[in-house]
């Protein structure tokens, strides 16, 4: 495994939009979210794409690719955090420096759409990555960044915590969809009911995951890592139960439910259930079969708020019946 640096404040950020055009859409709260990390203390450098827009695209697919390789080989930046997902990520993957990275580190951050980048670098190079905050929906937040997920996001990539330790269950969380150009309060927020055990029992292996919908766009690829012995995490959002019934059985008719160490399934901001005659839960056991692997459900990692920080490549083990989940190894290096 090739870890990053440990981030410090005073260290430059590259910013890179690598689908979607939130920067254009959203531009109040992108720069409410730049302001956040310069108030953490980091200096920030907006990519090429920032202020590009393409209708669903921030610009071509070589623009997208050249903005971030442009952050892979300058030194002076430390980490690079993507301003949202979005849909065509998958795009980048053949144009990607893969060497520099590797032999050139540095902390590669996003969620959502932003897996096929991580689960990609991490793929070719072994390099850890980190499916955590975007700028725009994360850092930008109204009024300002939720504390916790502030929190989550140091503990990891600025070493606040050193492994091993076990992640907690937020007492609160929220999935209130607000319009992001209009929204002039803050999102409420609900009592957490907890992570819940859907299957008993323990594992250990590498972490590894993201969003289930971007990955049918480079399953299979040479840039989607081997799951043999992971502990595979998964989350998806504004899904319906059709949706996730195709999702998960790709992952069954392709063996990986047979690979896997241990499974965790995160929070799904506003499923549709299509008021099917059984739930979510009732349909991925369904899928799952007589694989015997412990399942640990309603996880806050992703798109729900404050979410948890995955170091995608690290050690990690979980215990279903005791809804425990443990970073056993740091993200970063100090």
């Amino acid at each position: 495994m090739l870890r990053p640096k440990v981030l410090e404040k005073g260290d430059q950020i590259g910013v890179i939009t690598p689908s979607s055009p939130a920067p254009v859409m959203f531009e109040e709260r992108y720069q409410r979210g730049l302001s956040q990390l310069r108030k953490m203390g980091f200096h920030i450098i907006e990519g090429t794409c920032t202020n590009k827009s393409q209708s669903y695209r921030s610009a071509s697919i070589k623009e997208r690719a050249e903005e971030m390789n442009q952050f892979i080989y300058n030194d002076e930046v430390k980490a690079i955090i993507s301003t949202i997902g979005g849909y065509n990520s998958n795009s980048l993957l053949p144009y990607l420096d893969y060497n520099h990275l590797k032999a050139h580190p540095k902390i590669v951050m996003g969620y959502s759409d932003v897996t096929a980048l991580l689960l990609a670098i991490y793929e070719k190079t072994g390099l850890t990555t980190f499916y955590g905050p975007a700028i725009v929906p994360s850092f930008g937040e109204f009024p300002e960044m939720f504390p916790k997920g502030r929190e989550y996001f140091e503990n990891v990539v600025m070493l606040k915590k050193n492994a091993p330790y076990s992640l907690e269950i937020p007492i609160e969380w929220t999935e209130e969809f607000l319009d992001w150009n209009t929204q002039e309060r803050e999102k409420q927020m609900v009592e957490n009911t907890g992570w819940k055990t859907l299957r008993q029992g323990k594992a250990k292996g590498t972490l590894i995951g993201g969003n289930l919908n971007t990955m049918s766009g480079f399953f299979g690829s040479e840039y989607f890592p081997n799951l043999n012995g992971a502990i595979l995490f998964l989350e998806d959002s504004f899904k319906n139960m059709a949706d996730q019934e195709r999702s998960y059985s790709m992952l069954k008719i392709s063996g990986v439910f047979d690979q896997i160490e241990g499974l965790i399934i995160g929070k799904h901001e506003h499923l549709n259930d299509q008021h099917a005659p059984f739930s979510h839960d009732e349909l991925l056991l369904e899928i799952i079969g007589d694989v015997n692997v412990p399942i640990l459900i309603n996880v806050d990692i992703g798109h729900t708020f404050p979410s948890h920080v995955f170091p995608i490549g690290i050690k990690a083990s979980m215990d279903a019946g005791k809804r425990e989940i443990r970073f056993l190894e740091n993200g970063v290096v100090g």
